[in-house]
């Protein structure tokens, strides 16, 4: 069994933690990880691009000229592709770029994810994060105390007010669920902290 220490908010060990090795000491596998990191954000991804054809942008449809005996070129519309303010051939329109991907391979991703993160010491379980009183420059100060500078992924179990007030101001710390960890945000995070409770949270569901 996987092992970790854990800490409460002064930075002071106060127990051991045993993990389960099908989550947390899993092959790390690469591709594995971008597939599912490509996968969410293109779930994410708005959709909006829209270009014009020639029938929708503005213009006459009138032929300019007559087709023979001026010495230009033949044009039928000034709504051609072939001009300037004419229409767009093949371009984007609106569209879903969501895509199905196996949940097997997802966990799987999450596994390598997590595995990593505790490989390169970047995972870090603290008791619980117990604030008494809702200050960003007080959490700020218990964290880099806990893990230094740097982007840092918050997972904690349950609602905990104090704890979402006083993180929503730091622009290098996210917040999120112990049921809202995605592939996304545990890549783009250099380390993770999660309390005792939302990490045995997810153990649970990537057991399965």
């Amino acid at each position: 069994m996987a092992e970790i220490e854990v800490k409460n908010l002064s930075n002071e060990v106060v127990g051991k933690l045993e993990l389960s090795d099908q989550v947390f000491k899993a092959p790390v596998n690469e591709h594995l990880i971008w597939e599912a990191v490509k996968h969410y954000a293109d779930s994410v991804r708005s959709g909006t691009a829209s270009t014009k054809t020639r029938s929708e942008v503005s213009g006459s449809g009138k032929k300019l000229w007559r087709q023979k005996g001026t010495g230009r070129a033949r044009i039928g519309s000034i709504r051609s592709p072939l001009w300037r303010h004419g229409g767009t051939v093949h371009g984007p329109q609106p569209r879903s770029y969501e895509y199905n991907f196996p949940r097997k391979k997802l966990r799987g991703a999450m596994r390598s994810a997590l595995s990593a993160k505790l490989e390169e010491k970047a995972l870090t379980v603290v008791d619980e994060f117990a604030l008494e009183n809702p200050k960003t420059k007080g959490l700020y100060q218990k964290l880099q105390a806990l893990v230094g500078p740097g982007k840092i992924l918050v997972v904690n179990a349950g609602e905990n007010n104090n704890l979402r007030l006083s993180s929503r101001n730091l622009p290098d710390v996210k917040l999120v669920p112990g049921t809202g960890v995605n592939i996304r945000d545990l890549v783009n995070h250099r380390v993770v902290i999660f309390s005792k409770e939302a990490i045995l949270q997810v153990q649970e569901v990537l057991s399965r």
